[in-house]
């Protein structure tokens, strides 16, 4: 299995999972990036993963089934174009001969969706499709969702291989590592990843996947729970006192960084 991120929009990445023959699309925003690499690689669309309702993540569903006949599959939500099935927590799917897990993350939106796949034969890293729950060095807005669902989302990541891709569905990095090297400005890791990720973006080459084990250690809000990133986010809410405060202090504070 191949995996490809396809630009959409400004910095949206649709992802295009293939085994050289057939392939899955995720989160297809657009239709005409799908077509135009379907063509090029000569693929033809076996099904669809939607995360959330979004219109920049379904927005081109509709064109793209009815021309394909791909199966569509995603969370219950009246935006989501029909026919498609409706996924919950724990469900597992198969597809091109691969098993792919779905969980609930609810925090962006109520009723948001990612999609681990499973471990391979030959010990391949898992692959997760956040969708607009975890960026690399960031996460999604809370649009719908608390604080505490969100970091009880991000909880279920972080539980992951260190391995496992982190295929998220925005190019948000820069910015969101500006963020994070204002709550932790002695890091090395992430001073370093900083690094890496300009050199990448001035070739216009994705940042991304990027790794759960990579977050872990640069990612502002998958370390909420350290005492030196909530004695930071008291610059912010000096109420900052535990693991959730400091997360939704940092996801506040975010929003107008």
């Amino acid at each position: 299995m191949k995996l490809v991120a396809l630009p959409a929009f400004t910095d949206n990445y649709l992802w295009l999972w293939h085994n050289g023959q057939k392939a899955i699309a995720i989160d297809p925003g657009q239709a005409s990036p799908v077509f135009e690499a379907l063509d090029n690689l000569k693929l033809s669309l076996e099904a669809i993963l939607v995360t959330h309702h979004h219109k920049d993540h379904i927005g081109g569903v509709q064109e793209l089934q009815q021309k394909t006949n791909a199966r569509v599959f995603g969370p219950e939500h009246s935006a989501i174009p029909n026919p498609y099935q409706v996924l919950h927590a724990k469900d597992k799917i198969e597809l091109l001969d691969q098993t792919i897990e779905v969980l609930e993350v609810p925090g962006h939106t109520l009723s948001h969706l990612a999609f681990l796949t499973a471990q391979g034969a030959g010990r391949e890293a898992q692959i997760l499709f956040c969708g607009d729950t975890l960026f690399s060095g960031g996460c999604g807005r809370l649009f719908e969702g608390t604080p505490g669902q969100m970091l009880s989302s991000l909880a279920a990541f972080k539980s992951l291989a260190d391995d496992t891709q982190v295929c998220c569905a925005h190019e948000y990095t820069l910015s969101n590592l500006k963020f994070a090297l204002h709550i932790e400005p002695q890091n090395t890791q992430l001073l370093n990843y900083n690094a890496h990720c300009q050199m990448l973006r001035e070739q216009s080459l994705p940042t991304l996947p990027s790794r759960i084990g990579l977050e872990k250690e640069i990612n502002p809000f998958l370390r909420a729970h350290l005492p030196s990133v909530q004695q930071s986010a008291k610059e912010f809410d000096p109420t900052v006192a535990d693991e959730l405060s400091c997360f939704a202090a940092l996801r506040e504070w975010k929003n107008t960084f």
